[in-house]
């Protein structure tokens, strides 16, 4: 089955162009010319991932994406921000808000797919009992192992969770809040420089390995886990 793209955007041409890109890489386009329009499609089955614009006529496309973020239903649908804003704020304010990635217009059919095909891969990159591997670090969710280099390592269950979570979404940046919800859960209440303590230990854990460098502090922003060099 492809998987269903919803595309948010007011200008026609725009949407037309998206959708025909769309179905010739294999995906299932849905439209909406608002946010009204956007929110009656969001229901099951639930698109895979949603293109949205910044500017919409009733309001924000920011908005949207908070509302979707709350949502239980619709919060690990990934969003891909478009939008003629390209300063370093917006995509800074667009990304703590929970999108996956942004693109600023005009840009390039193949930069557009580019782009969905590793949101994509990168919000479902593995199943659940897969093992995981970046680099030497491995990570088994079945058996709650992590070895590096061939040297098991030793780590609580919520490093653990952590670094779970960071091995299956790296190269984006989370906020405090973000790591919370998604390791913790949403009804846990849980002071947010709590977060900083459990990453302090994780980072602790793989150090011997110099696998720390991989869990990256963004200043203002949060924290990333990535094999780059900042």
């Amino acid at each position: 089955m492809p998987r269903r793209i919803l595309i948010v955007e007011d200008e026609a041409p725009i949407r037309e162009m998206l959708c025909f890109v769309l179905e010739q890489n294999g995906y299932e386009p849905m439209e909406a010319g608002d946010l009204e329009q956007a929110q009656n499609l969001l229901v099951d089955p639930y698109p895979d991932l949603v293109l949205l614009d910044w500017m919409l006529p009733q309001g924000s496309g920011l908005s949207l994406l908070k509302s979707m973020k709350r949502s239980d239903l619709t919060r690990q649908i990934p969003v891909i921000m478009l939008t003629a804003k390209g300063e370093e704020e917006d995509k800074v304010q667009g990304l703590e808000a929970g999108a996956d990635d942004y693109l600023t217009k005009p840009f390039a059919p193949k930069e557009l797919m580019a782009r969905v095909k590793a949101v994509i891969r990168r919000v479902s990159p593995t199943s659940l009992d897969d093992i995981i591997q970046v680099q030497g670090l491995h990570l088994d969710p079945v058996s709650h192992r992590v070895v590096a280099d061939d040297e098991p390592l030793n780590m609580g269950p919520t490093e653990f969770n952590l670094l779970h979570f960071f091995m299956t979404h790296p190269e984006r940046v989370y906020s405090r809040e973000q790591l919370l919800n998604h390791v913790w859960g949403t009804n846990v209440y849980v002071e947010d420089r709590t977060v900083d303590v459990h990453i302090r230990r994780l980072r602790k854990a793989i150090a011997t390995q110099g696998y720390d460098k991989l869990i990256q502090t963004v200043r203002g922003s949060g924290y990333r886990f990535s094999t780059r060099i900042k």
